[in-house]
């Protein structure tokens, strides 16, 4: 990069603005929710639904044979816009046994 222009360093600054607001993003609206929960007298972690979903299936309860890598984007564009049936086969997720969710950690403690 022998001679670079102003805007092409405006260019840069605003990617990196926006890279960084995309990676934060998560963790901002999950501060805010805690906060959000914290100060209607609600459960911090589920909001007082009593069940989390699961972080590998999503609260689906599925995941795709193939496992996180098995991506197949004509498969995924078919099933997606037409409606079709998907010829990746799915498995009941192992990490909640097929249910997409838990009990919360929180509010539904044994006593």
């Amino acid at each position: 990069m022998e001679n670079i222009t102003a805007s092409e360093l405006a260019g840069f600054g605003v990617g990196t603005l926006l890279l960084c607001a995309t990676i934060a993003a998560p963790r901002v609206d999950s501060f805010i929710s805690t906060s959000q929960r914290r100060s209607l007298g609600m459960c911090t972690k589920c909001g007082d639904l009593k069940m989390i979903a699961c972080s590998k299936c999503k609260g689906v309860g599925s995941v795709k044979a193939g496992g996180p890598f098995s991506f197949n984007l004509v498969d995924d564009l078919y099933q997606s816009f037409w409606g079709g049936e998907s010829n990746v086969r799915s498995i009941a997720c192992t990490n909640c046994q097929g249910r997409g969710h838990f009990s919360c950690p929180n509010c539904c403690k044994l006593p």
